[in-house]
């Protein structure tokens, strides 16, 4: 004699049609924001093309990489953003998708999952820190940018050193002033910005994408 199994939970014609449409709605705000993401970072591969485009060309000053740097911090910022926004609809679609369906299909579910989403659409709560996002951000995407940024930043230091002469640290260090900031100054700077990109990357592994 075989068990039987489980009968679906008692959803009403109504209830149900209303989750598959919410979780349809989710889907598409998630394809929305997925999309906003690619746009914030293709903004900021076209911005620091042409940045390192001017920099190296004859009048293009070594300043330009360090604006390079920075303006990726805008741009990081924003789409961490979009990202917060983009993982309160990932977080529903995984409730949905990790309770509701396999519940119709007859799967044995603990049924706490609906007051959990009530409390949901009651008061959205987005399930990671703007620290968390832009860890996150840096990991998938900016990194690599970050990283080309620098090698092309010592690049042009180096290009910059006097014609014919000798490698030295010294000149590098000298070159590397940007204004009335002294070039060990602007190093340093640059090494603890670096730092604390690596360090908010690693902080990123901490928490799961997924409600799993």
């Amino acid at each position: 004699m075989t068990t039987p199994a489980p009968s679906p939970p008692d959803f009403s014609l109504n209830a149900a049609n209303g989750i598959i449409h919410l979780y349809r709605g989710e889907v598409g705000r998630m394809t929305s924001y997925r999309v906003r993401l690619d746009t914030t970072t293709n903004w900021a591969v076209i911005t620091t093309a042409g940045l390192l485009g001017y920099a190296f060309s004859p009048q293009g000053p070594d300043e330009i990489m360090i604006a390079a740097m920075l303006m990726n911090v805008f741009f990081l910022h924003v789409e961490a953003r979009r990202f917060r926004l983009f993982e309160i609809s990932h977080l529903r679609v995984r409730v949905l998708e990790k309770f509701f369906y396999p519940s119709v299909l007859g799967d044995s579910i603990d049924q706490s999952w609906r007051s959990y989403m009530i409390r949901e659409l009651d008061k959205p709560h987005i399930p990671l820190d703007h620290l968390q996002a832009v860890g996150w951000r840096l990991r998938r995407n900016y990194l690599w940018l970050y990283a080309s940024l620098l090698i092309a930043w010592l690049a042009k230091l180096d290009i910059s050193r006097p014609a014919n002469s000798v490698f030295s640290a010294a000149q590098v260090v000298d070159v590397a002033r940007i204004g009335l900031l002294p070039g060990w100054a602007a190093l340093l700077l640059v090494l603890a910005f670096y730092a604390a990109l690596i360090i908010l990357a690693l902080r990123a592994r901490s928490y799961p994408l997924e409600m799993d």
